[in-house]
């Protein structure tokens, strides 16, 4: 009988120490899995890595994301001077391959994520009847991103240098600190025409799209990525490059105009 009563003891010892462990486990695993991966990310990326996010959060929901939206030249030089960035997204290989030589990414990382195509726009209503990147040189303002830290403004003085007018544009120029504030100068009528991407020009019907600039003339437009060597929390971010080379993430991506390698 003592032996009875004695394992009924145990038995409800047990139950209660089991009950307190799985309370505990409960209330623990989510302070423990939870993170927050900050994504320094060129601005022509910004509307569709935010129509990816549920998607990924969806598969991920312990993985948080906080972005900063900006000209990959700016980021790039954030990231040099410290900041604690987990993953990096540019609109340039230029940029990315200098944070590369001075050790500051998880080099295993990088890959070529998208490409993208480089868009003459004027003013949805403009009449001076622009029909190419030659004919730029008949009109008194034109936006561009500031080149030495702008990629799309690097890839439009390269359409120009390869075409022989940059010497008589390069007064024209109005400058913007990224490709997001080249297009809203177009919108605004404040510049007769601007050098933007294709999947910028493609969110405005404030502009009109009036050439494609042929790919022989500039270099590649091709956005890699990349964890940063600093990061804390390379699992996420891993997690989140594999997202990003995704079929889902990949019809996202199309879906705003952007070519997938």
């Amino acid at each position: 009988m003592k032996r009875k009563h004695f394992l009924i003891v145990l038995a409800a010892a047990l139950v209660s120490f089991c009950s307190t462990l799985a309370f505990s486990l409960a209330n623990l695993t989510p302070t423990l899995a939870s993170t927050t991966l900050l994504i320094s990310a060129a601005a022509s990326l910004q509307d569709a890595l935010k129509a990816i996010e549920p998607r990924f959060a969806q598969a991920n929901p312990n993985i948080k994301l906080s972005y900063n939206f900006g000209a990959s030249g700016a980021l790039q030089q954030q990231i040099e001077q410290g900041a604690p960035v987990d993953i990096f997204l540019s609109a340039a290989q230029k940029q990315m391959s200098s944070l590369q030589q001075k050790g500051l990414l998880l080099a295993e990382t990088r890959r070529n994520l998208l490409t993208n195509r480089l868009i003459l726009i004027v003013p949805s209503n403009a009449t001076a009847g622009l029909k190419g990147f030659r004919q730029l040189v008949s009109v008194n303002r034109i936006a561009i991103g500031e080149p030495r830290s702008v990629p799309v403004g690097q890839y439009a003085e390269e359409v120009f240098k390869n075409l022989g007018i940059l010497s008589q544009l390069q007064p024209k120029f109005v400058f913007g600190n990224n490709v997001r504030s080249v297009l809203v100068a177009v919108e605004s009528g404040n510049v007769d025409a601007g050098i933007v991407y294709a999947t910028d020009a493609k969110r405005s019907d404030r502009v009109k799209q009036v050439a494609t600039a042929p790919a022989a003339l500039h270099s590649p437009i091709v956005y890699p990525a990349a964890i940063l060597q600093g990061s804390k929390k390379t699992a996420a971010a891993k997690a989140y490059m594999n997202f990003l080379a995704s079929d889902t993430a990949k019809a996202v991506f199309r879906a705003y105009g952007f070519g997938t390698p």
